[in-house]
């Protein structure tokens, strides 16, 4: 692996029916959102371990306990973790504060984001290996689709207003404030309202 002292986290929800993207529900029927779900974890975790950039993890909401999440840890063989906290804020803190304490520089990508490439998987390890404290790859509806630290910076993820087109805006100006050396990487489409659904079509197989 090219970059043996970092760790590639990916965060995933179980595939619960009505639990699973709600917001495409109404195009798609639970099933058809919880299906669409699941293909986008499996997509996610093929350009993850494929890029063989670092040990993958995924990490899974509300626990680790469901089937979909053992049949992906024997396909890829990535290790499971729980995501702990009550909103997304606090989880990816604690991730990142257990990914830290054994690595020298984790990124947490998402599942949601067709777009994102191997390359900028490995733009964001090569800027953290280089000393850069933050890397963010930005989402095009004002959120974002992947984020990297060499060192715990826990004000990143209080008091965001997550889900809204105001994240990345926010996490922007909490970098400033801290004075931390940020790279970001090229803005990025994911897949989270109807409207978004042709990206599926055309990025997903």
């Amino acid at each position: 692996m090219e970059f043996p002292n970092g760790r590639l986290l990916i965060f995933a929800k179980a595939p619960v029916l009505g639990q699973a993207k709600t917001r495409l529900i109404p195009a798609l029927g639970a099933a058809g959102a919880a299906a669409l779900h699941e293909r986008m974890c499996h997509a996610a975790l093929v350009l993850a371990t494929s890029a063989r950039l670092a040990p993958v993890q995924l990490w899974c909401h509300p626990d680790t306990h469901h089937a979909f999440f053992s049949t992906c840890r024997a396909m890829y063989g990535v290790e499971l973790h729980e995501q702990r906290g009550a909103d997304l804020g606090i989880r990816m803190r604690d991730a990142f504060d257990q990914a830290l304490s054994s690595s020298r520089y984790a990124v947490i990508i998402g599942t949601d984001s067709p777009d994102l490439t191997g390359d900028d998987l490995q733009m964001a390890f090569r800027a953290l290996d280089d000393g850069v404290d933050t890397v963010l790859g930005p989402a095009t509806d004002g959120g974002y689709v992947l984020i990297g630290l060499s060192r715990p910076a826990p004000e990143l993820f209080t008091a965001i207003d997550w889900g809204s087109d105001r994240v990345l805006a926010q996490t922007r100006a909490r970098l400033a404030d801290l004075g931390l050396r940020l790279q970001e990487l090229p803005p990025r489409h994911d897949i989270d309202r109807p409207e978004d659904l042709f990206l599926a079509e055309k990025k997903i197989s």
